[in-house]
């Protein structure tokens, strides 16, 4: 009876033991079952994160500083130079600041001495005999307009009614005094010795015979001493602020020919800043269409935007400065 008891206490122990060792079993199974699904569930997600960051949209990048230019002119009336200023800002955030003069003489000087940036007032013809006279090196960087000088009259409507005596008032500025006096060659009223050149002076006037009286004056004041004067040489931007018409000239040369190529109006800078491609951008802004019409209603009809690449204008000013020098020997 014992051994019976003692038999059955022995089978009793060893199927708990197999009992606790396949639950052992069962928990280790569930515990890799658990890990490898943890596994499988963080390698699929791996794609998807990592797809998460390379289609994130990277932040805007903040737009830079505006560059700020200074622009150096003779006059800011009528609507052109405030549309640039806008363009300008609009399409290559720059801000222009005008710097206004009231002589020719000022603006190339500020531009060498680094009071402007740029400027924008002056012919090639003007520009060659400065850069000579003074010793600079200023260039074009692009073409604006050309402009017509015409001879203008408030008491006159015919270059044939102006009497014997009389004063006629031209620029005084070597460039302009020149090409003034042509224009009163072609009208008519005078005669200039051979192969004057574009910078001819009153001293080389050879035949008056109205015996006229050739007042010099600033270029601004040409339209303003047309109460005084029997008529006066204006150059076609001054004559546009002035609210004087083309059609209002009794006379004009063409501005389309080419002896008025000397005449084509630029932007300038320094030698150093030629390649700039901010200057040269605004410079090339002034072609725009709104521009062009700006343009034309500010002078009346009597300025035409012309587009002359800059390689060019300086085969111009190189030309016209060797001439001068050639003149001077």
């Amino acid at each position: 009876m014992k051994k019976q008891v003692l038999f059955l206490s022995l089978m009793l122990i060893l199927i708990v033991g197999v009992l606790s060792a396949c639950g052992s079993n069962k928990d280790s199974n569930n515990t890799t079952a658990s890990a490898n699904s943890d596994k499988s569930t963080a390698a699929n997600a791996s794609p998807s994160a990592a797809n998460t960051v390379v289609e994130q949209t990277p932040e805007p990048v903040k737009p830079s500083e505006p560059i700020k230019v200074k622009i150096g002119v003779s006059g800011t009336d009528g609507e052109t130079w405030p549309l640039l200023k806008k363009k300008a800002k609009e399409q290559l955030n720059v801000e222009i600041e005008l710097i206004e003069f009231s002589d020719y003489t000022l603006p190339n000087l500020a531009l060498a001495n680094k009071e402007v940036d740029v400027n924008s007032f002056q012919h090639l013809a003007f520009l060659s005999q400065f850069n000579i006279e003074h010793n600079l090196n200023i260039v074009p960087i692009g073409s604006t307009v050309v402009s017509p000088l015409g001879l203008y009259s408030k008491k006159y409507k015919n270059v044939s009614e102006i009497p014997d005596g009389a004063q006629i008032a031209i620029p005084n500025d070597p460039a302009n005094q020149g090409r003034g006096l042509l224009v009163l060659q072609a009208a008519g009223l005078l005669k200039l010795k051979d192969n004057v050149g574009l910078y001819g002076t009153t001293d080389d006037i050879v035949d008056n015979p109205h015996k006229l009286k050739i007042v010099t004056v600033v270029a601004q004041q040409t339209p303003r001493v047309l109460p005084d004067v029997a008529a006066s040489i204006i150059n076609g931007g001054i004559a546009g602020q002035a609210g004087l018409k083309l059609s209002d000239a009794i006379f004009h040369d063409d501005p389309l020919s080419e002896t008025t190529r000397p005449y084509l109006n630029v932007f300038a800078t320094r030698l150093e800043d030629k390649d700039n491609e901010t200057y040269r951008a605004i410079a090339k802004l002034y072609q725009d269409p709104e521009i062009i019409e700006s343009v034309k209603k500010d002078s009346n009809g009597g300025s035409v935007v012309i587009d002359v690449p800059a390689e060019t204008l300086q085969g111009e000013l190189d030309k016209l400065q060797s001439e001068i020098k050639v003149a001077q020997k």
